[in-house]
């Protein structure tokens, strides 16, 4: 569906079409990335090799993430269609090495289609209510029916997830701090990342007068650093265990952020993407170990479950800070960036504290190997 829905943008002939491919697109990586995190617990039920395997996992998705407007703002100097172009290969290859995986156990369960329709109009709600909000103020009527229609269907999901006999998320899954530390510090990672990446991009094309390709390179010292520093988290998640890695990384992302909020205008670019290094460095520290806590924490069948929690909570982090930052920018940029780098900021320093309330590993003992004489 992803690869598909790709082409479909690269190929639309019309802005309707491309805004109906990505929301397809959107549905195939919605399915696709839970599923990872599964397959991820089912072949590696040890741990600590399952905390290297969600490393290399997050370096994929940190290097990617990052590296996309470096690629992006080349890519566009041909065509901005071959930005969606770029998937179909990857996907591709990523097709034809399922086909050496071995089949999943299923467990069989009927679809709580009341929880999910009413989870996506929820969303849905929110994250209009908020967009139309920057341009109309929060007393506009279809803002105060959007985020009213969120509330109406954010307690419609709740009932049957409560009562119902299954539920698509058991709400017991956030009766324990190892699942809901690492969902909310997901949430607060994806604010102040995508939130960044959003705000500066604008930011160094419209008010640096940067080229696409430019304000590409500005984000290249953070790509590189990100994928040195997933392949770091494993060994630090080994040594301190989860708790360090995560509050250590958020800390260094609000760190970076806060820096970026008080430079002046004037600052020359190479610095300002120096800055950017905390960000990204601390980032790459904390997810792997966010996730590695998650799925430490909840049964191997519920994996996917739990997966797909972490995922949304995410995802709604990033789509609500486009959403936010894109209505505090609109008067005044300079004033709205800093705002909502500020909002950023906080959110990850409540987090890095409260990732300090996880619990110590257990200390593992090996017993003495016998040495010859």
């Amino acid at each position: 569906m992803f690869i598909a829905a790709s082409a479909a943008c690269g190929c639309a002939p019309t802005l309707g079409v491309l805004v109906g491919a990505r929301l397809v697109q959107g549905l195939g990586a919605a399915v696709m990335l839970p599923a990872s995190m599964a397959l991820i617990r089912e072949a590696y039920p040890d741990r600590v090799e399952r905390a290297r395997a969600i490393s290399v996992w997050a370096m994929g998705g940190a290097v990617a993430s990052a590296a996309g407007p470096v690629l992006g703002g080349f890519l566009t100097l041909l065509s901005w269609r071959t930005i969606f172009f770029v998937n179909l290969p990857v996907g591709l290859v990523a097709l034809l090495l399922f086909t050496r995986i071995a089949r999943s156990p299923r467990r069989e369960a009927p679809l709580d289609a009341t929880g999910q329709i009413a989870a996506v109009v929820a969303m849905g709600g929110l994250t209009y209510g908020v967009i139309e909000a920057g341009a109309d103020g929060f007393g506009a009527p279809r803002v105060l029916i959007a985020l009213g229609l969120a509330v109406l269907a954010l307690i419609v999901f709740l009932t049957p997830q409560a009562r119902g006999r299954h539920p698509m998320v058991p709400l017991d899954l956030f009766r324990s701090r190892g699942v809901v530390v690492p969902l909310l510090g997901g949430f607060a990672f994806t604010v102040g990342f995508y939130g960044l990446v959003f705000l500066l991009s604008l930011y160094f094309q419209e008010l640096r007068g940067l080229s696409s390709s430019a304000t590409g390179l500005a984000f290249l010292p953070m790509t590189v650093v990100t994928a040195f520093m997933n392949l770091v988290a494993a060994r630090a998640a080994e040594r301190f265990g989860a708790r360090v890695p995560i509050a250590v990384g958020l800390f260094l992302m609000a760190v970076g952020l806060m820096a970026l909020c008080v430079v002046p205008q004037s600052t020359p670019v190479w610095l300002m993407a120096v800055l950017l290094v905390p960000v990204g460095a601390g980032g790459a520290l904390a997810v792997p170990a966010l996730t590695a806590v998650l799925l430490d924490d909840v049964p191997a069948e519920r994996a996917g479950t739990a997966s797909g929690v972490l995922n949304t909570f995410r995802q709604l982090g990033g789509a609500l800070a486009v959403a936010v930052y894109g209505a505090l920018i609109t008067t005044d940029f300079l004033h709205g960036m800093r705002v909502g780098l500020t909002i950023s900021t906080v959110l990850l320093l409540v987090m890095a504290a409260a990732a300090l309330t996880l619990k110590r590993p257990a200390e593992v003992t090996t017993p003495m190997k016998e040495t010859r004489p």
